[in-house]
């Protein structure tokens, strides 16, 4: 079978080139022609990612020729140096045939069967989740069936015509490619590569069901960590309502349910964010448990923890949102009309009082110190979310990514914890604070923490940390490793456990 040569475009250093400007696309000729000897693809197919694929093609400096059954209508709207013509004639000379079409389209292609016969036909159609479910076959399969004479290519489904256009810097670079023919996904993969895309091998023409569904899936990698999110703010939220809310009317008479869109949020944020960061280096603090005890690293972690420690990106992404709309509201208590009442009320008794200076020390202190450590442990979040960021986290070392992660993700968990106690100061210990017998909100979200940070103490101390490290690197409990280390006159047998 042969393929395409790789277009002289796809260097590295010319791939930083803008791509086709809208007013070059739209001219009438003044795009600069594509060389003659410039690998010739075909496109079927006039829509909105047929487009994109042309314009990107002629940017990596393949010469197009598309396939409409209006091309009159339909070529204004592809770079001028793309040929627009009809079916018959776009198939008839390149050895590559992008279909861009969708499956229900395919039929009609079947009066090209002869002329298809021996080109590689590129499947890049996407179902709906109701045909993903009501076919049997794959589009790429369907295809296939259609024309047996072809070797059939699933690729380029995941990108979007966004990212076709404009090129892979501003969207995901990975294309899944499968294919029962390795000759015809070496000559895509090769052409995915000159366009500036990284070519990723999913194996045979069965994987297309699985290419095909992953741009159906939303966020598959979030849905558990926003229910936990969303869980721990309804009971805390529920928790907060019956002690500010629910527990004034009940025994005092008042009615402070005004509290409910501002306050009680603003109360509750702040303990979901706590405690999802907390959650986010409990499981390493529990593997490194697991590892301690069977004394090697080479058992799996069960499921549970697995999942968990993939899904600790997320949960920490969420922290970080909870902990900024914290912040915002926050900034938004002093707006409220109630909290002016409530500074005329308090100025009220003060006169009343006969107190010319109303000032507490106490006070002035712990809100200074409380409000200047939430900025830190917000700030510590921030570059903790920036660097998590894919685009970011390539630029980085693995140590200085773990740094970033592990070493200042600790310090923003003691920062938290460090604004939550001085935001309780002494309240923990006053009948006043607990409404219903229930104790202040801080006090349940700093169990978790706390001995999350006593962990991480003992396994500093030399005699855990040593095990831990050399378990890390490759020792087990009960098994010594021999090896024969060189020396200068003699090869002396030493035993080692590392």
């Amino acid at each position: 079978m042969s393929h395409l040569p790789v277009a002289a475009a796809g260097t590295p250093g010319q791939m930083d080139k803008p791509l086709i400007s809208r007013h070059l696309v739209d001219s009438d000729g003044s795009l600069a022609q594509v060389p003659s000897e410039a690998p010739k693809v075909g496109i079927l197919g006039s829509g909105d990612f047929a487009r994109s694929l042309a314009t990107r093609l002629v940017g990596a400096g393949f010469s197009v020729v598309v396939g409409s059954r209006n091309p009159k209508r339909t070529a204004g709207l592809f770079p001028s140096s793309a040929q627009v013509t009809f079916q018959e004639e776009a198939v008839s000379s390149p050895e590559i045939i992008f279909v861009a079409m969708f499956r229900e389209h395919y039929p009609s292609l079947c009066a090209l069967r002869e002329q298809l016969a021996g080109k590689i036909l590129v499947d890049m159609s996407n179902p709906t989740e109701r045909e993903l479910h009501e076919h049997c076959q794959s589009n790429a399969e369907y295809l296939a069936s259609l024309f047996p004479a072809c070797p059939v290519v699933k690729a380029f489904n995941v990108i979007s015509a966004w990212t076709m256009q404009h090129g892979p810097r501003d969207g995901n670079r990975q294309v899944a490619i499968c294919s029962d023919q390795p000759e015809a996904k070496r000559a895509v993969s090769e052409m995915a590569h000159a366009m500036g895309f990284i070519p990723l091998d999913m194996g045979s023409l069965a994987s297309a069901r699985e290419i095909e569904a992953i741009p159906l899936r939303l966020l598959p990698g979030w849905k558990v960590p926003t229910l936990l999110a969303l869980g721990l703010f309804v009971c805390f939220y529920a928790y907060n309502f019956t002690r500010d809310v629910l527990q004034p009317y009940v025994q005092e008479g008042k009615n402070r349910f005004y509290k409910l869109p501002v306050s009680v949020v603003n109360t509750t944020l702040p303990c979901v964010a706590y405690v999802l960061l907390s959650l986010v280096y409990l499981p390493g603090v529990l593997a490194a448990a697991l590892q301690l005890q069977r004394g090697t690293k080479y058992q799996r972690f069960p499921d549970w923890l697995d999942h968990w420690l993939q899904h600790r990106k997320q949960i920490g992404l969420l922290s970080f949102f909870c902990a900024v709309l914290h912040a915002l509201y926050s900034f938004c208590l002093p707006l409220r009309r109630s909290h002016r009442f409530d500074l005329v009320n308090l100025a009220v008794k003060q006169v009343l009082a006969n107190k010319s200076h109303y000032w507490e020390e106490e006070e002035v202190w712990r809100m200074e110190i409380y409000l200047s450590l939430g900025v830190l442990a917000l700030g510590v979040l921030s570059l903790l979310a920036v660097t998590s960021l894919p685009s970011i986290a390539n630029s980085l070392s693995w140590r200085e990514f773990s740094f970033v992660q592990s070493t200042l993700g600790f310090v923003a968990l003691l920062l938290c914890t460090l604004h939550t106690l001085t935001y309780g100061w002494t309240r923990a210990f006053k009948e006043s604070y607990y409404k219903f017998f229930l104790p202040p909100t801080f006090t349940l979200t700093l169990l978790l923490p706390c001995v999350i940070i006593l962990a991480k103490g003992l396994f500093l101390l030399p005699c855990f940390s040593r095990r831990l490290a050399k378990i890390r690197r490759g020792w087990e409990k009960d098994r010594a490793v021999k090896f024969m280390p060189p020396t200068d006159q003699v090869l002396v047998e030493k035993t080692s456990h590392v």
